[in-house]
């Protein structure tokens, strides 16, 4: 038998803070993905700026042409027809030009948002258990929305704002260097460049402060879902207050981030306007003596300030956009930080589907540990036969659970191998491993959704009379059909508007529609009465029987007829045997049967018998 051994997952080297760059890097594949609808876009956007930028020149012709006394006999002669339509098709080439652009690059935008979305929950899915256990939902959900957002923000304001203003400077710049005085190109330059640059270096100041509202904002967010998940427990103590402060301080938290990022946006506005003021000024003051001195026409004062105009309204804008980018970013920053999170638990590349001829599992000198100070498993050995049943009982804690885990690859092993009919379970696809095994665990936790859906989620493309059958085979169908709604009764959130037996029902049904070649039993029937119990052990048998089954019980007597007992001490198989066998050896498990017959014979001659108080071992 070959042997592995497995290091703890190290994280990620990139997991921590990026940089805009690797962002931008990140996101560029998704949308150059449609890269004929991205250079089709680009080619609509420049033709709206040669439009828009046309439309003072225009204008100046226009009012040159116009520049004669109005008693003049010529004045009704020289109406220039041809320039006023160039006027008006130029100001509708701007707008449609403009629309096309934002047609052909709605598709792009929305399947980049799409795509990534969903590669996101893929591989949140794709991550291991342990990672989902110290992850807080309400905080990760959240960035998954921001970021998604962030997306569609940021390549809106790039090629809707950004990149349109580049293109019309550029084209403003340009003509006044080739028809004016070099003093308004110099002015219009130095006027960009120290907008630009006063405007990166205050929001690269301010951007620390949108990171902190985010990291308040998801705290907030993952308290807020997390007493609402726990609304028993919250009215069972009569927490309200003491939840609403919790909450409370993490928005005064917040709220105190959001202050100084709002009151340092003051300093950036009131710098912006100050560049553009003077630039403006001394571009007209230039203007108005190239009129006075002859060297410019009225036409001329007209076009250059018209540039102004039509430079200083998305300008004044520029630094928003600037502040919306970067806050886009930083949204998406921890967005693709979820994609960076290393996959502990991942197919090899060699991974073939497992296939089953008898589902003989096989665990072969197995080591295991959550944390590198703390094992849990020590050279566990055994084998269930196929067909059969094994049962695994001993004090809680003890790993058996983990053994269920394991067998479902939510972790890998340190040392030794588990095996499917002599396949390693690391050799074979994920996917096809967990079709083959089916559990009823414990702690049921069902989806928001119907009753239908939950047993549904079995086999997904079931009939309705196959999910019939199984709730049948449960013994929960009566139940469901005395309901109003029968089986399109919703359950509430994690099925809280079931009790615990029924739960346990619905996902004992979930588990037949499955039908898998490997069956799980984790305390399947210990949120029902004696009565329940009963029957359900009885159908649970009679389904085990042609399958392989792994039983983990602290009710031993419901596997009493099991093919093999485990019984697990510290991590460690300290007895193994019939039930009949490990009773005549007198050791752990006869000591733990005579305490529950014991406790059993108590609760039957109470006088408020009727109760099963078989519980667990202590």
């Amino acid at each position: 038998m070959r042997r592995y051994s497995a290091s703890y997952p190290e994280p990620a080297a990139n997991q921590g803070t990026r940089n805009d760059w690797a962002t931008l890097k990140t996101l560029f594949p998704y949308l150059w993905t449609y890269k004929w609808r991205v250079l089709l876009a680009l080619l609509f956007l420049v033709g709206a700026k040669l439009a828009n930028v046309g439309v003072p020149l225009v204008m100046k012709a226009l009012i040159d042409r116009m520049t004669i006394s109005p008693n003049n006999p010529r004045a009704m002669l020289v109406l220039p027809i041809g320039i006023l339509v160039a006027y008006g098709a130029l100001r509708v080439c701007t707008t449609l030009f403009t629309e096309l652009r934002e047609f052909v690059f709605a598709k792009v935008t929305q399947r980049a948002v799409r795509t990534i979305a969903l590669k996101v929950f893929r591989h949140l899915h794709a991550l291991s258990l342990r990672f989902h256990l110290n992850r807080q939902t309400g905080g990760m959900t959240r960035d998954i929305e921001r970021g998604t957002r962030g997306i569609s923000s940021l390549v809106s304001y790039t090629l809707y704002s950004i990149l349109p203003t580049l293109v019309e400077i550029s084209l403003v710049i340009g003509y006044l260097v080739l028809h004016y005085d070099v003093w308004f190109a110099a002015i219009t330059l130095v006027a960009l460049v120290t907008y630009i640059a006063f405007t990166v270096l205050i929001t690269e100041w301010r951007t620390h402060f949108r990171r902190t509202m985010n990291e308040l904002d998801s705290k907030a967010n993952t308290k807020a879902i997390d007493s609402l998940i726990n609304y028993e427990t919250v009215k069972y103590f009569g927490n309200e207050d003491y939840e609403a402060k919790r909450y409370d301080h993490s928005l005064e938290n917040w709220e105190t981030a959001a202050v100084k990022s709002q009151t340092s946006l003051s300093l950036l506005n009131t710098g912006q306007s100050l560049i553009i003021a003077i630039a403006v000024t001394l571009i007209l003051w230039r203007a108005t003596q190239g009129v006075i001195d002859g060297k410019m026409t009225l036409g001329d004062l007209v076009l250059v300030n018209a540039f102004m105009i039509q430079l200083y309204i998305p300008l004044n804008f520029l630094g928003v956009i600037y502040r919306e980018i970067k806050q886009s970013l930083a949204d998406m920053e921890r967005l693709f930080t979820l994609l960076d999170q290393h996959r502990e638990v991942a197919d090899a590349p060699h991974a073939k589907p497992l296939a089953v001829s008898g589902a003989e599992v096989k665990f072969s000198h197995v080591d295991f540990s959550y944390e590198t100070k703390r094992q849990i498993l020590f050279d566990v050995d055994f084998t269930i036969q196929a067909g059969t049943t094994t049962a695994v009982v001993g004090h809680s804690g003890s790993g058996k659970s983990t053994l269920s885990r394991l067998l479902f690859r939510f972790y890998d092993i340190q040392s030794g191998a588990i095996t499917i009919d002599g396949q390693d379970l690391r050799d074979v696809t994920q996917a096809s491993l967990r079709r083959a095994i089916g559990i009823v665990p414990q702690d049921t936790v069902l989806f928001n959704d119907t009753i239908e859906y939950n047993i549904a989620y079995g086999k997904p493309d079931a009939s309705k009379d196959d999910i019939v059958a199984a709730a049948k085979a449960a013994y929960i169908h009566d139940f469901i059909e005395s309901l109003p709604d029968g089986y399109a009764t919703m359950v509430g959130e994690r099925g809280l508007k079931l009790s615990g037996g029924e739960k346990q029902r619905v996902a004992i049904a979930r588990t037949l529609l499955k039908n898998p070649a490997i069956l799980i039993f984790d305390e399947a029937t210990s949120a029902l009465d004696s009565r329940a119990e009963q029957a359900i052990q009885a159908q649970l048998k009679e389904i085990a029987q042609d399958r392989t089954t792994l039983v983990i019980a602290h009710r031993l007597s419901t596997i009493a007829d099991a093919a093999q007992i485990l019984v697990l001490d510290h991590g460690r198989i300290i007895e193994r045997g019939t039930h009949f066998e490990l009773l005549a050896a007198g050791g752990a498990y006869a000591q733990m049967w005579e305490r529950q017959q014991a406790r059993k014979e108590d609760a039957t001659a109470s006088p408020s018998g009727g109760i099963d108080s078989e519980t667990a071992v202590a």
